[in-house]
């Protein structure tokens, strides 16, 4: 037999221990009973920041009133511990317990607006939280959940919670399996950082899986060829599921991922930072995969600066919530981050696209349930365990959804099921900016598919890293599509894209993936390993090997001497004109034909046909050719029948 999970009043129960008791009048020891409902939506919005509230504002609603003095809420100025305070107090005591501290630094408003939402009309209730604990804001919503009837819930917080509050999305999340409201969290620092794990929780995230985040970084490190990264990490929550991750996304690819640590460092014991500065030095790779918190994470990269390693030769990709808000100081020179489209939206844009999902959501259900179903409303705080089982399968009326022909429909998960992605980066002095896109399952990029051919990343050493030409020729150089599934290449070969010098690159144009492999590539390839280079691979489109036409190169030899590629490689023949404008290795093919000539100064003497030998050998020449004439005369006269032998014998 399976024991009952806690129910909200246990929960209240356990946070009130936490403060002082508070007396409230008996008046208010019996709970109101819900409004009736007039047919609309009605959404609340828990935002973590009271920028969205108007600035006059008719404030409604039970445990709510105006700011009054510094002891805590009150229905106006001054005074302080009003109306609002002493009926949230008395919520406290209905369920058998007392009131947390009334002064608690806490701000909170009910404001209700009707809005037009494309499934229909909605009224949302602003509930704006500052540096509150859990346990204050829980009794706030019990109160709502008591006296509304609630469709639905957004979560907006840009930035996770600072060290001295506990997280608000887990309690969301068990608010929303005990009673049944859907939660939709918006902005990076509202969401869970995993999966629901509450059963029977509604609780969905417009941020992005872990393993939708790594399956785009890997996207990322493939097209830029950085095929050899480490993973850095705390021992923040999920940081195993985080490893297995990696672990199972590298082990079962082609595409010969290298991982050459995992460096596991503990923050919060190294006040210094020493070890953590020690661990990083001693990390070799140049591409480094980060899982960590938010507040690790400024101490990881004040460690990685202190250590050299955050300069523009190391590329860190962060992972999970280390960036939630974007707004760390610090940053590394070269920093990827993954975020869903809209990342740059005032908070008001993000809670408008919640608090649609949740209206067709509630829209949806009403049409199966019925208008005057009971089934469709959430329970409350002083039902006793899990009364999701009202609606089963609840999740389903999120699974197909469409907003302003964009795709908003939600997995099993609590995950969008078809997001749109953004690929960001962090440049010193202009920020954040947006450096390709993932949609439908396929990586798109903005700008050159090479790190160091667009504007947002510095090379990593203008003596390290080349860029490369060349030309199919095999089987020196073999081109092969890539593949039209992954658009990946296979272990031996090496990406190369055509075209890829600037001059030939149309606007908005993408250039076409290609994989080379053969002879000339892997003599590259070794050689940058061993002389310790990077490189960017490109197929040349302008002539072939290389000619001068009317003063102008062409082909591979053209595009070392206008200085769009630093090295050509290739079945390139070494002749005079060609070593004139570039220089050669030395050749690492040879086919044993040469032929061997001297330089001429431009003029021909009248006795040049005379130099190919020495006096001496024209003369021995000429005495040979003269001795040979006279002994064949000879000897023809000789023997002829009119000759000087004949005429002897006659």
């Amino acid at each position: 037999m399976v024991a009952p999970g806690p129910t909200l009043s246990l929960l209240l129960a356990v946070l009130a221990c936490m403060g002082p008791v508070r007396p409230s009048p008996p008046l208010l020891l019996r709970p109101r009973e819900r409004e009736r409902d007039s047919g609309g939506i009605n959404i609340a919005v828990v935002h973590s920041g009271s920028s969205l509230l108007p600035e006059t504002a008719v404030v409604g609603g039970a445990g709510v009133g105006e700011p009054g003095g510094a002891s805590g809420l009150g229905n106006g100025p001054g005074g302080g511990g009003g109306r609002g305070v002493a009926e949230t107090a008395s919520l406290a005591e209905l369920t058998g317990m007392g009131s947390l501290a009334a002064s608690s630094s806490y701000l909170a408003a009910l404001v209700g607006e009707t809005v037009m939402t494309p499934s229909g009309q909605a009224n949302v209730i602003y509930l704006a939280v500052n540096e509150s604990s859990p346990g204050t804001l829980l009794l706030q919503l019990c109160e709502l959940l008591a006296t509304t009837p609630l469709q639905g819930l957004v979560f907006e917080e840009e930035r996770p919670p600072p060290p001295n509050r506990a997280p608000l999305a887990p309690m969301l999340e068990f608010v929303s399996a005990q009673t049944g409201v859907p939660v939709v969290a918006v902005g990076g620092g509202a969401s869970l950082g995993r999966e629901p794990q509450e059963s029977g929780s509604i609780y969905l995230q417009f941020t992005c899986s872990t393993i939708l985040q790594l399956e785009v970084i890997f996207e990322v490190l493939e097209e830029y060829d950085w095929t050899a990264f480490s993973v850095v990490t705390t021992r923040h929550h999920g940081y195993e599921d985080f490893l297995a991750m990696v672990e199972g996304m590298t082990d079962g690819s082609f595409i010969g991922w290298e991982k050459k640590s995992v460096v596991v460092l503990n923050v919060t014991d190294d006040p210094g930072g020493a070890r953590t500065k020690r661990l990083l030095k001693d990390n070799e790779s140049q591409v480094r995969l980060l899982y960590c918190s938010m507040e690790e994470a400024e101490l990881i990269f004040r460690a990685a600066w202190a250590a050299g390693q955050a300069g523009p030769s190391h590329m860190w990709f962060a992972v999970g919530p280390a960036l939630a808000g974007l707004g760390l100081e610090g940053l590394p020179k070269v920093l990827f981050a993954i975020r869903p489209q809209g990342w740059r939206d005032e908070p008001r844009r993000r809670i408008a696209k919640g608090v649609s999902v949740l209206t067709h959501g509630a829209m949806a259900l009403r049409r199966d349930q019925g208008a005057t179903s009971r089934a469709q409303y959430a329970g409350n705080c002083q039902s006793d365990g899990n009364h999701t089982h009202r609606v089963l399968d609840r999740i389903r009326y999120f699974t197909n959804i469409s907003i302003g022909g964009r795709d908003y429909s939600f997995n099993s998960d609590g995950y969008l099921s078809n997001p749109l992605i953004d690929v960001i980066s962090y440049t010193n002095g202009r920020g954040w900016e947006e450096v390709g896109w993932w949609e439908n399952g396929h990586l798109r990029l903005r700008y050159h598919p090479w790190s160091r051919y667009g504007s947002f990343l510095k090379p990593l050493d203008d003596s390290q890293h080349l860029r490369v030409v060349t030309l199919e020729e095999r089987p020196f150089v073999i081109v092969e599509p890539a593949d039209p599934g992954t658009s990946s290449c296979i272990r031996d070969s090496v990406p190369c894209r055509m075209p890829m010098n600037s001059s030939l690159v149309v606007e908005g144009a993408t250039p076409m993936k290609h994989c080379c492999k053969g002879f000339c590539i892997d003599v590259l390839k070794r050689l940058a390993k061993i002389v310790g280079f990077t490189y960017d691979l490109y197929l040349v489109t302008n002539g072939r090997h290389g000619k001068n036409i009317d003063g102008e190169w062409n082909g591979m030899v053209g595009e070392v001497v206008s200085n769009r590629a630093d090295m050509a490689i290739g079945s390139l023949t070494i002749n005079e004109e060609r070593s004139e404008v570039v220089e050669f290795s030395v050749p690492f093919v040879e086919t044993g034909i040469s032929v061997m000539v001297s330089r001429s100064n431009g003029t021909v003497s009248p006795s040049a046909f005379l130099e190919p030998y020495s006096p001496a050998v024209w003369v021995m020449m000429f005495v040979m050719c003269l001795s040979v004439v006279a002994v064949t005369v000879f000897i023809f006269e000789f023997f002829s029948p009119v000759g000087y032998n004949r005429s002897l014998q006659s």
